[in-house]
Formats: C-alpha cells, structure tokens, sequence
C-alpha cells in the first residue's frame, strides 16, 4: 500500500507539471517509489503504467521487491532498448531526473526521441521525489528510530572500552564493529573518528594515530535498518578536559538548544540554522562553523530538507533532520554535537538517546 501512496503523489505532481511520464535512476528515488533495491535499473512512471527495466541479473529481484511494476528485462546499452520501452505510449513530455542524469545519459536520451514521431519533449525535473521522501511515513520513521537506536548503543559501547593510546582506527572498527553485531546493514557512511588536531577536521578519515588524555574526539556515526539510515556526533574525551574544550563543548551544546528552541511547524531551515549560528558568532567562533546545521536523514544520509544559511526548506511533520553545529580550530581540534529530530504533528522531538557532556 505505501508503494502505492507514493506513485499516487508522484502522479498528482506530474499533472501538475503537464508531464505524461517520468524516467527514474537515482537509486534512493528508485527503491522509494518501487520497493526495488538492486544496483541497476530504471522506473518509467505514466498515469497507468509502472514499468520496472532492468537486466537479467535482477528480473527476479525485481519481480519480488516490486510487485506494483511490470518488469521488462533489458539487453545491452540504453540506445538498444529504450525505444522499445516507451513506444506507443503516446508520451508527448517526458521527465527525467536533471540533477542525476548523466550527459552521456541525456545524449543518448535526446538521440532516442528524436527517432519517433512526433518527437517527445524532455523535461529536466529536479527535487520532486527528494520532495515526497522528505516527508516521512509512520514506517519509515520507526526503521530510522530504529537505527538511531544502534548508533546510541555504539557511543556507549565505545566510552565503556576507550583508552588512551586506541588509534582512530581501532575505535572505528568497535563502532562499526557493534553496529554490525547488532544488526545493522552495511552502515551508510564511514565512521569518523577525529582526535585531538585531526578533529579540526570535519570529514577526517580515521587515522592510526593513538588518542591521548584531555583532548576532544570527535565520533560521527550511523547505522542503516531495511535501507533507513542514522546519523550521531558526539565530542568526548578521556580523563580531565582543557579550558577550551570546556568552552568550545558548552558553546556548541548552547547552540544546538537555541536552534532546537524554535523549531516548529512551517518555520525554515535558514532562520533554525541563523539561531544556532548566531549563539556561536557571539562566542567568538562565527567563522570556525563552517558548514550547515543540519540535513534530512532516511534512505540517504543527506537527503531534504536542509538546514542551512538561506535555506527556504520549511520544516513541517514527519520529517527528519539533524541539528548539528560545530566549532573547529586548526592545531587544537574540533567539538560537534549532532542529534537526530523529529517533527511529530508540529513538535519536535529528539530521536538520539545518548548522553551529552
């Protein structure tokens, strides 16, 4: 049944559009409006026609994950059987997903419809099924509870067992180690663990460098349940902490409330983000917070809406998102603190579990 809300959404956008069919590849898009998750394929969606292609190695896949579509099975490259795919649909308009639509793609596209008459008009569509995604159902919801739930376990499995000396490495491994063991998928992004200087770094690779006592480490994590991810930082330390970790942790933490604070139905990623972004720019640290607060979470890590500076992205209920400000200072290291939140009928709520410094 959810498959079939989904298609009926997509289908009232389309007449909106004036568009008679829509091609779909982007793999998150793909299993949301289909249920199939294989690596290759493509959905042609009509007013009355759902059409799963793919190759031999998936037709059986695609018979069983995708019970709404009818499968045609393709041979060859994209010029070999796409006309045979859409041929005598009467498609006069003709979607296709601008932001993930490669040029070779697109040539290959354009030199088809060229080939029929009367030639199809394509129509480059961006965000229109990232839009629906955005906006949660129950299930969905409770497969990405369910994941954050792996993530809180693994924070505190990590501050049972580190100690000084541990590499990146190592503490990264325990992490995904547990998350594993515990039941998640291949987990959706690589784990993070950045200590001392290497904190300043955002997106830092774990490293075999040994963590010691007093300087920040900074762990980001997530785990996937059935295709629905999770997405945790926190900033922890062993032994006694300095004077600017205690700073900088209280700075981010006071952030994170005040954007928290004023989170409610309607309101826009640009003005929750301006509220955290501003507690920090007062601290003293406005340019070391150097990326947005937050994003969507689900079948993608980052997915709508976004929380960030300009953002027009409206905040409404059953989405997902984190709220995640950060400070980081070269030579010294980095404090971030990311949460996972829900709107539930215009009230937020904090799906993330574990403890805060």
């Amino acid at each position: 049944m959810p498959i079939i809300n989904r298609l009926l959404k997509l289908r009232r956008h389309l007449a909106e559009k004036e568009i008679d069919a829509i091609l779909i590849s982007q793999p998150e898009n793909r299993r949301y409006l289909s249920g199939f998750d294989g690596s290759a394929g493509f959905l042609l969606i009509t007013g009355n026609k759902a059409v799963l292609a793919t190759d031999f190695r998936y037709i059986e896949q695609g018979k069983a994950q995708a019970p709404d579509y009818e499968i045609f099975q393709v041979t060859g490259g994209f010029e070999k059987w796409f006309l045979g795919l859409i041929n005598g649909l009467g498609i006069t308009r003709l979607g296709f997903e601008g932001e993930h639509t490669t040029f070779v793609t697109y040539r290959q596209l354009k030199e088809m419809l060229e080939k029929l008459e009367p030639k199809p008009k394509e129509v480059a569509v961006v965000g229109l099924v990232e839009s629906l995604r955005a906006v949660k159902e129950t299930e969905e919801i409770e497969l990405i509870r369910r994941a954050a739930a792996l993530g809180d376990g693994a924070v505190e499995h990590i501050e049972d067992i580190i100690h000084p000396g541990m590499t990146e490495l190592e503490i990264a491994w325990e992490i995904e180690k547990f998350m594993r063991e515990k039941g998640s998928q291949p987990i959706p992004f690589e784990v993070i663990v950045a200590s001392g200087p290497n904190g300043a770094l955002p997106h830092h690779k774990p490293s075999s460098r040994p963590v010691q006592c007093g300087e920040p480490i900074v762990l980001d994590l997530g785990a996937k349940i059935d295709g629905y991810a999770s997405d945790l930082t926190r900033t922890i330390h062993i032994g006694r902490p300095d004077a600017t970790f205690k700073k900088v942790y209280r700075t981010v933490l006071d952030a994170q409330l005040a954007a928290m604070a004023i989170i409610s139905e309607g309101i826009n990623g640009g003005d929750v983000d301006k509220a955290a972004r501003s507690h920090i720019e007062k601290a003293g640290y406005g340019e070391a917070f150097g990326h947005g607060l937050g994003h969507g979470v689900g079948l993608a890590t980052h997915e709508a809406p976004r929380l960030g500076p300009g953002s027009t992205d409206k905040l409404v209920s059953n989405m997902v998102f984190t709220i995640e400000p950060g400070i980081y200072l070269p030579g010294w290291g980095g404090g971030r603190i990311e949460d996972l939140a829900v709107l539930i009928d215009g009230k937020l709520e904090i799906i993330s579990k574990a403890g805060k410094r």
